[in-house]
């Protein structure tokens, strides 16, 4: 079988690359870039992926160099670019250029990556370091206003580039990609998912045998699919599902579900309401006697995932008497797991190297102690949501199922942005200086502030949680230049690190002084949460729309009213970047503007300012938290 292998340097992109790969016929395996080369000998090509590090840094991750004697096609990206041009002598440095989320580059078409491109193409960055000397034998073939984005050696069939052509906003990165497996590698073979599904079933029949299986069921598609290959796999009786409301939901949300779930063959399905648990109990997440929480007085998000990715176990082996397993500790427990939850939970058996961006609730330490004694089934470990949807589909689930709008499984808690009181002021200089760069590069037609909260990113594969910014400029919405706003947003983190994160005011201007008196989870904020998010979804969902929901923040400049809520709504397939949905392109002006009407209507006595995030992923996650 012709086969490529992907070293993985800790990249956040390192399985789309493995997907991507795959779409295009061709078998991968991930390896981590320490590998003994005696593994990869009988693979065909090497990639090198992305990762958090500087190759120029101490603890760098390690590698044998014997792996560039192997003479075969290779292709760098990102930190792979940096790693492959120093091998070879090149020099790598810092502050040469920081660049996050798309950008035109200008390439070399002679160069058989870009064979068939145009000589400007849109790219994405996400990077802080850069190469300022070109190793001997490489030419520049891509570039980005003087700084190299590409390199090149015919001799050595080794190609690299700065920027991601595994992603979205990269926008013929999968014809980059074809080029190197066709016209670099020479492959030709196909490798389809029908025999990723099959591998999977097999799996859980060899793993599970005769056993029973406790599937945690949220309702979307993620763990749907897994309940489906359970019963595909097994016989109905040995599968028992859970459903449970945590306090968190959508609105009406879990009725919908357990209708849904019913429908899908489960026999025995059991629904529990336990928000009193998950909001006012303490648990013992590490198994060490020391409790955390409760979730009420929690403020730090990472404690906030581990508290209710735990008692979602808890809450499990309480569910689980009620179906006479008593003995949960050697009970199998499927759950929808995807391969990106992994990786931005720097599970290690995912990557050695890398960066926690944010803890999923299904990939918190007892989780991963479990997973080591083998009692976690994961269906979908190693796919992405767009492929999730594509198994949905081939497994003949209903649209409602396959199409279902994603929701994390903290739910509304990594949606309303607690804290105790607002975040230390920046200094004045650097207050100024971001307000002196939005009036000049937006020509004097918007102002900034900062936010008194801070929100979770990801840049240059690495966990952020920085500053928000509120940028501020016409009321009618109709007026508003959106391509701008976004141009200004996008620049906004470039440019200085401390931010990560633009929401535009939809309805106030930027006079009034920023109060911030906290905001705790309770079913209080919940409700408030609950009522915008559905006033948010019922309006601007659509298919082009990936995710659509509400956040909730402490911010006000209005008297009596202690909170502001953003819009967030992105355009993506793999989750592992995203485009904000540009209003009168992506969904109309005026939902837009029915939106906000409804949520000052029906909340209005709570909330000061409504805000729609501007921002891509990077440099922000979808999720605020």
């Amino acid at each position: 079988m012709e086969k490529v292998a992907i070293l993985d340097c800790g990249g956040q992109y390192t399985k789309v690359i493995d997907r991507k790969v795959r779409e295009l016929g061709v078998y991968t395996d991930i390896f981590p870039l320490g590998v003994d080369i005696d593994k990869i000998r009988p693979y065909q090509a090497i990639i090198f992926s992305g990762g958090p590090s500087s190759v120029w840094a101490a603890g760098a991750p390690a590698y044998d160099p014997a792996i560039f004697d192997l003479d075969k096609p290779m292709l760098g990206i990102c930190y792979g670019m940096h790693l492959i041009n120093e091998h070879f002598g090149g020099v790598v440095k810092p502050e040469v250029k920081t660049e996050y989320g798309q950008l035109e580059i200008d390439v070399d078409t002679s160069c058989p990556l870009f064979d068939g491109l145009d000589s400007k193409e849109a790219v994405l960055m996400s990077h802080g370091d850069a190469v300022s000397v070109f190793a001997p034998g490489f030419t520049t073939v891509a570039s980005t206003e003087g700084v190299c984005a590409g390199i090149y050696n015919p001799d050595k069939n080794i190609v690299a580039v700065q920027f991601h052509p595994e992603v979205e906003p990269t926008v013929n990165g999968q014809k980059m990609l074809e080029n190197f497996l066709r016209k670099m590698c020479g492959l030709t073979e196909v490798y389809a998912l029908e025999d990723r599904i099959q591998t999977s079933i097999d799996m859980i029949r060899k793993r599970v045998g005769d056993n029973k299986v406790l599937v945690l069921v949220s309702g979307g598609v993620d763990s749907a699919v897994t309940a489906a290959l359970l019963l595909k796999a097994l016989s109905p009786d040995k599968v028992y599902a859970i459903h449970i409301d945590h306090g968190l939901m959508r609105k009406n949300e879990s009725d919908i579900i357990c209708e849904n779930l019913v429908d899908l063959g489960l026999i025995h399905l059991k629904r529990v309401n336990a928000m009193d648990a998950f909001f006012y109990d303490k648990i013992d997440c590490d198994g060490d006697g020391v409790e955390i929480g409760p979730l009420s007085e929690t403020i730090d998000p990472e404690v906030k995932r581990k508290i209710i990715g735990s008692m979602f176990i808890k809450v499990t082996r309480d569910a689980a008497l009620s179906f006479g397993i008593d003995r949960f500790e050697d009970t199998f427990l499927a759950q929808g797991t995807l391969r990106p939850d992994l990786i931005e939970s720097g599970n290690p058996d995912v990557s050695g190297y890398a960066h926690k961006i944010k803890t999923h609730h299904n990939d918190v330490d007892i989780v991963r102690k479990a997973r080591e004694r083998g009692m976690i089934i994961e269906t979908n470990w190693d796919w992405h949501k767009d492929e999730v949807r594509q198994v949905a589909r081939m497994l003949g689930l209903d649209e409602s199922i396959a199409a279902r709008q994603p929701f994390p499984g903290p739910g509304l808690g990594v949606r309303l942005i607690c804290c105790d009181g607002p975040e230390p002021e920046r200094s004045e200089s650097q207050k100024q200086a971001v307000s002196d760069y939005v009036q000049r590069i937006g020509e004097g037609r918007y102002s900034i502030e900062m936010g008194p909260v801070r929100s979770v990113g990801v840049q240059g594969d690495n966990r952020s949680y920085k500053t928000l910014s509120c940028l501020y400029g016409p009321q009618d919405l109709k007026q508003v230049c959106w391509p701008e706003v976004m141009k200004v947003a996008k620049g906004i983190p470039n440019e200085f690190s401390f931010i990560n994160r633009v929401a535009y005011a939809l309805d106030g201007p930027a006079e009034g002084t920023i109060t911030c008196e906290g905001l705790h989870i309770s079913p209080e904020t919940a409700d408030l949460l609950r009522e915008i998010d559905a006033i948010v979804t019922g309006n601007l969902l659509n298919k082009k729309i990936a995710q659509c929901f509400a956040v909730l923040f402490p911010m006000s400049k209005s008297e009596g009213k202690k909170y502001s809520c953003a819009i967030r709504a992105v355009c993506t397939n793999d989750f592992m970047t995203a485009r904000s949905a540009v209003p009168g392109e992506d969904f109309a002006i005026e939902a837009l503007e029915k939106t906000v009407e409804e949520i000052k209507a029906a909340v209005g006595d709570s909330i000061s300012h409504i805000f729609y995030d501007v921002t891509g992923k990077p440099p922000a996650t979808v999720e605020w938290e």
